[in-house]
Formats: structure tokens, C-alpha cells, sequence
């Protein structure tokens, strides 16, 4: 019987086009939807656009070799949480240790059957749907791994800023526009704000998604009001695309509250909050909460898609 659901996408990246039409076959039949790329290049433009559940990978591409291409999906700040199985046609210690130090989940040797490289693909999703803190909507990692980042940072004494974005008006676009175009919403703070960091941001940086409409960005202080602006302009330009003609035109949606008394709500905006660490002593991410927790109020006092920087209250 067939266990693996549809829903899971497999990256293939091998540039042996019939080896690479080969795995992609038989993981089709098994239930897969496999990609196919045949470089290292391919694969990271890829992963820019999708984000895939699984990536098989050749050791030896063209160009960039599939240490480096492991090493950079590491680094990318919405797949680096990918499982990653490296394929090398020899079998020496020596192969798999690089590979684990670039950031290898598993390897298989050259010549492999089926049976053995679906049971190692099945294995490593199964692990990742029982341990990951992923967000089924949008595929961001959640809260475990967003503490653990900005532990790192703490822990490895990096400069951090974090942008915490909350989408405004949400609940009343949802309630007029029902829940499969209130997905959209929240896919589309997701994608906003990955493309942002992806093209401005630097390399290692993260993107979560906290749960509902709160998303986090983990940057540079330097780059962190850039990243928020970016995000902002593009938000505000794609959102109307949700909406209908006629509450465009009018500027708001109107909807009963819990007191059955009509209200009028806005077009969804976003409040940013960028904190920093600034002058203030912040040495944990219940600390950056409470901060920015402090400064979505302040965002939310006013109207539109608002950015507020700690320093600004300083």
C-alpha cells in the first residue's frame, strides 16, 4: 500500500538525466511529486520559489558539487530545514563525513535499488512530520525553531535585529471572505516576507511563522528596516488582489461584530515591529516578545501598514 501522501514534494538534483528520470519515476509511483533540476544552481533557483519536503542530491554536479549545495540550502532562510539525502557513487567514510559536516541528513551509494532509497525517503519524512515545528499553511518553521535560532544568536554573539509582523484587519476578511481566501492572506504575508529577506537580506538569515497572522524575520540590524520597507510596499500592492471591486472602491469590508452591530474594517495592512537590541539588555525570545509586543500597540494606533523600530521610542 502506497503511505506516502500526495502533498509531499521531492527534489531531485542529479545531472545523469536517465539516473535523474529514474528516481523521479519511482518516486511518482510511490506517491511522491518529484522535481527534477540537473545542477546545484538549478536547485537553489528552485528553492527561491518552492519549498520542497525533500531533497535528493548528487554529490558530484558541474560547477558547484552538492557539498556546497548542501551547505548553502543550510543557509537559506526557508529551506534550511529540508531534509537533505546526498547521493555518491563511492562509499568511503571519508564521502560521508563531508557530507554530514555540509549539513547531510543521510547518503546513499551508488547503485541503489528503489526499495532502499524510498525507505530512507519515507523514513526521513516521517521523522520530520513527528519532530518539525513546520507550519502546514505556509511551510515556515514555528516556534521551536524560531526559539532556537535566536538562541544561536544569542548563544554565538551575532548582531540580530527581529521583525515581528502582524497582519491587521485579518479576522473581518475572513469573516466576509470565508477561510480559503483568508489562507491566501496569510500565504501571502508568508511569500512577502520571505522574497524580502531572500533579495535583501544576508546569508543565514531566518524567516518563522509564529502561528495564525504573526510571522518573525531573524536579520541584520543593518538590513532590517530595509527588509520591513520592502515587505510594506509589496504587501500593500498585492493585497488588493484578495479583495472584490466594490469594497476596494468603498476602502473597507463591513461585517456584524459579536453584538450583531455592523462595522466597517479597513483593507488588511500589516504592523510591523523591529526590534533590536539596541540599549536594553535582551537575552532571550520571551524578552523580544514583551518588546514587540510594546511596539504593535503603538503600530496599531495608527493606520495603514506601520513600521516601529525600537530606537524610535528611544
Amino acid at each position: 500500500m502506497n503511505d506516502a501522501p500526495a502533498r509531499n514534494s521531492i527534489l531531485v538534483v542529479d545531472d545523469d538525466r536517465n539516473l535523474r528520470a529514474i528516481i523521479a519515476n519511482n518516486l511518482e509511483l510511490a506517491g511522491y511529486a518529484a522535481r527534477e533540476v540537473a545542477s546545484g544552481t538549478a536547485a537553489l533557483a528552485f528553492m527561491d520559489t518552492e519549498v520542497p519536503d525533500l531533497v535528493l542530491l548528487d554529490v558530484m554536479l558541474p560547477v558547484m558539487d552538492g557539498y556546497e549545495v548542501c551547505r548553502r540550502i543550510r543557509k537559506h532562510p526557508t529551506c534550511a530545514h529540508i531534509p537533505i539525502i546526498m547521493l555518491t557513487a563511492r562509499g568511503e567514510t571519508e564521502d560521508a563525513v563531508m557530507g554530514f559536516k555540509a549539513g547531510a541528513d543521510d547518503y546513499i551509494v551508488k547503485p541503489f535499488s528503489p526499495q532502499e532509497m524510498l525507505a530512507r525517503v519515507r523514513a526521513k519524512i516521517r521523522r520530520v512530520n513527528v519532530d518539525s515545528s513546520l507550519q502546514p499553511l505556509t511551510r515556515l518553521p514555528g516556534n521551536v525553531a524560531i526559539e532556537a535560532e535566536i538562541a544561536r544568536r544569542f548563544r554565538e554573539r551575532l548582531p540580530w535585529a527581529v521583525l515581528y509582523l502582524d497582519l491587521d484587519n485579518f479576522k473581518a476578511f475572513n469573516d466576509v471572505y470565508g477561510f480559503v481566501r483568508g489562507d491566501d492572506a496569510i500565504r501571502l504575508v508568508a511569500t512577502t516576507l520571505s522574497n524580502a529577506v531572500r533579495h535583501l537580506g544576508e546569508e543565514g538569515d531566518f524567516v518563522g511563522h509564529i502561528g495564525g497572522d504573526d510571522f518573525i524575520a531573524v536579520t541584520s540590524p543593518v538590513q532590517a528596516e530595509i527588509i520591513a520597507q520592502d515587505v510594506v510596499v509589496n504587501f500593500d500592492r498585492d493585497v488588493r488582489e484578495l479583495y472584490a471591486f466594490e469594497d476596494l472602491k468603498r476602502g473597507y469590508v463591513e461585517t456584524r461584530d459579536r453584538r450583531n452591530i455592523s462595522m466597517r474594517y479597513p483593507i488588511m495592512s500589516l504592523s510591523i515591529a523591529v526590534v533590536t537590541k539596541g540599549s536594553r539588555q535582551i537575552d532571550s525570545y520571551q524578552q523580544i516578545g514583551e518588546v514587540a509586543a510594546e511596539l504593535k500597540k503603538l503600530a496599531k494606533r495608527q493606520s495603514g501598514s506601520v513600521i516601529v523600530t525600537d530606537k524610535r521610542r528611544s
